[in-house]
């Protein structure tokens, strides 16, 4: 193939935009969009980290690092629009950008919580803003915004977070209705606890024995598993899926109360006495 038509191929890959992507859920869902063949720009506010995680990946035409705050609206323009000019097309963004501040409500300060909502949730907005256009003009394109469990039953030593992402749940549809009718879906993942290097710092083994024992799966799930969930939502396989939330939490939200002393007495295959 010549070189000319080499470089009309690769133009005509698929972009995809994730944010927060320098590690975890954000570095696993790159490397999910790389395998099935899009080009994928990486947005992170760690420099440090992102540079690293780029230079792994070890595919310069097929990635790029642009260090951002997606708080900061004006840097998410910059960094949208150098990533039109380097692709020529923008057609999957992921929210996943996000920050936690885990303390009970009446210690939460105000500046927390706001330094929360404005990322966790003005990121998603920011960014969205910036990207749609570029969607708008092909006609096409899928957003899917990361929340969390968290957004769908409240928890303990949550308030800025699980609020936030509540947030981004009806935010999720409310950008579903209006984009939807230009051909632009937008879905959103809530993850359960997954076994990140995050959780593993703040997850004490207390902790972790309270979700196997409230997870039917009776596991965390893992980055590759919210991967495959966002990466499927963005492909022509979800061609009719908009404005929903998907729980991919191993059955967390449906359990309710679920006691564990019941579960383990009466699990499928136990003999009972």
């Amino acid at each position: 193939m010549s070189t000319s038509r080499r470089s009309q191929a690769t133009r005509s890959l698929r972009v995809a935009v994730v944010t927060g992507a320098a590690r975890g859920i954000g570095l696993a869902i790159t490397k999910r969009f790389l395998a099935t063949g899009y080009r994928v720009a990486l947005l992170d506010i760690d420099r440090k980290t992102l540079g690293a995680s780029a230079k792994a990946l070890a595919d310069a035409e097929r990635v790029l690092a642009v260090h951002c705050d997606v708080a900061d609206a004006k840097q998410v323009d910059k960094a949208i629009a150098r990533v039109a000019r380097h692709y020529g097309r923008i057609d999957a963004l992921v929210n996943n950008a996000g920050i936690a501040i885990f303390k009970p409500i009446l210690e939460t300060s105000a500046d927390e919580w706001h330094k929360v909502l404005a990322t966790n949730l003005g990121g998603a907005f920011n960014c969205t803003h910036a990207c749609a256009p570029y969607m708008l003009d092909q006609g096409a394109g899928a957003v899917v915004n990361i929340a969390s469990i968290s957004g769908l039953r409240a928890s303990t030593l949550r308030v800025a977070y699980g609020t936030s992402k509540a947030a981004l749940i009806h935010l999720t549809k409310q950008y579903a209705v209006e984009l939807g009718t230009a051909g632009i879906r937008v879905n959103c993942v809530a993850p359960g606890p997954v076994d990140t290097d995050m959780a593993k710092l703040v997850h004490s083994v207390a902790i972790r024995q309270d979700y196997y024992d409230t997870i039917p799966l009776n596991r965390y799930g893992t980055p590759e598993d919210i991967a495959n969930v966002v990466v499927f939502l963005c492909s022509d396989e979800a061609s009719y899926i908009n404005g929903q939330t998907l729980a991919a939490d191993g059955g967390f939200e449906a359990m309710g109360v679920g006691l564990p002393t019941l579960r383990k007495q009466f699990a499928p295959g136990r003999r009972r006495r």
